[in-house]
């Protein structure tokens, strides 16, 4: 328990000694979590997943944001009693005091917020939790959901009373996958609470483990607003070029050539053209939308950009056939090679990947294509799509009517194109712009 009486805040000035934290979901967010708190603080990684936590146990992350040796240093217990055990079993996390949920928060098919799953974990954390417990949300949410979803779901199981008998706080999280640089200890990182005292606690917590400092905005829904902003803010930016894309396609004008003389003005925002897939700006955007809704207002410029960078596979998957028919190669039947699955460079994340449009466009026309991407998964990528993709360079048949550059893995860079060409009049199409412009046939 903490260190504080019941119907009691947690202190203003220290974080308590016994604080023994729970991180619920194991995931690109969870793992660097309970990692970083596992150096200062006894820490238990929760994941409903068996397998995941037994590849954890023998410090092994599929996800590569963590280094085997750094999990290794942190598993099991220190002579202080701080360090990291995993486990998949819920009575396992009952001794601990502060549940930091990081589950997933997709959308479903039809782009609507889906909270099934931090709702079973709010189920999960309510079923051990105690009085003077100290809930925290990660995941990516529309204002409102961790007082007017979660809150109410600890309350109902726990049969404990909110802000009187357990209390509760949002920290959205700034992963992001791939990046050794902005990594969770150096990124600022933005807390708050339930009450002045809760979030004078949590604040102090991330303290003691973000060297980037923290923000305490003034409200949960402040933080669980801005969350959302950011990503909203970047796809709405990534959709502009993208339509700049499209115009200058048709004007016969290269797009990087634009956004590079443009880029020479000092304010002048360098975002490119490209696909918009992962978990945060590809789905936040539906968050923001979908709170608007409710409260009566539609909102018009969010849902131009989700529309527009939506479209952007298929548009690049029609580019590419129209310069095969320019070329009088026949499509149907054509052997067509998609360089990249995954949602972006040197990351082995394939979640709402925007290549699996250009795949369905392409299957469409009766095409044979390969898809070989070295970071992703084949299996992982078989049960989420329904598709094949290769690991192995070596598994290529080789000699592509059309090669395709989705992702900008630095495996391609180097790559021998000409060799993998079927003809000289074989199409390459780069849509990430990092291969010499004299090598390719289109691009965004």
């Amino acid at each position: 328990m903490l260190d504080h009486l019941p119907n009691q805040s947690p202190s203003k000035f220290e974080i308590p000694d016994a604080t023994r934290i729970a991180i619920i979901g194991l995931g690109y967010v969870g793992l660097p979590l309970a990692v970083e708190f596992a150096k200062k603080y006894p820490v238990k990684g929760f994941d409903i997943k068996q397998s995941r936590v037994d590849e954890l146990n023998n410090a092994f992350d599929r996800t590569l944001e963590t280094d085997t040796e750094v999990l290794k240093s942190v598993l099991g217990s220190d002579e202080v009693g701080n360090g990291l055990v995993f486990t998949s079993q819920a009575e396992a996390i009952a001794d601990c005091n502060v549940y930091i949920i990081s589950v997933p928060t997709p959308t479903d098919i039809n782009n609507r917020p889906d909270l099934s799953l931090i709702k079973k974990a709010s189920e999960s954390v309510a079923g051990v939790l105690k009085v003077g417990d100290v809930v925290i949300y990660e995941s990516t949410v529309y204002p409102g959901v961790t007082e007017e979803v979660c809150v109410p779901v600890l309350e109902r199981v726990s049969k404990l009373k909110f802000n009187g008998e357990f209390f509760a706080g949002y920290s959205p999280e700034r992963i992001n996958p791939g990046d050794k640089v902005h990594t969770l200890t150096n990124i600022l990182k933005v807390t708050s609470g339930s009450t002045p005292e809760t979030a004078d606690f949590i604040d102090k917590l991330y303290q003691s483990i973000v060297t980037a400092g923290t923000h305490k905005a003034p409200s949960i829904k402040v933080a669980e607003a801005c969350k959302v902003i950011e990503n909203s803010q970047r796809d709405i930016n990534i959709a502009f070029v993208n339509e700049l894309a499209k115009i200058f396609q048709i004007m016969g004008i290269d797009t990087h050539a634009v956004l590079e003389a443009a880029g020479t003005k000092w304010n002048f925002l360098n975002f490119k053209p490209g696909l918009v897939g992962g978990h945060c700006t590809g789905v936040d955007p539906y968050y923001l939308a979908q709170k608007a809704q409710e409260v009566g207002y539609h909102p018009e410029i969010i849902l131009a950009g989700r529309r527009l960078n939506d479209g952007m596979g298929t548009y690049v998957a029609l580019e590419v056939i129209k310069l095969m028919i320019k070329k009088d190669i026949a499509v149907k039947n054509s052997k067509i090679l998609v360089l990249g699955f995954t949602f972006k460079e040197n990351c082995p994340d394939v979640r709402n990947t925007r290549v699996i449009d250009i795949v369905k466009v392409l299957g469409e026309f009766e095409t044979c294509y390969e898809i070989y991407d070295p970071w992703a998964d084949p299996v992982e990528v078989e049960q989420e799509y329904g598709i094949k993709t290769f690991k192995d360079f070596n598994q290529l048949s080789g000699s592509y009517d059309a090669i395709i550059v989705a992702v900008s893995h630095r495996e391609f860079l180097n790559l021998d194109y000409n060799q993998l060409k079927k003809s000289i009049s074989s199409v390459i199409y780069d849509i990430k712009g990092v291969l010499d412009k004299t090598m390719v046939d289109g691009r965004l």
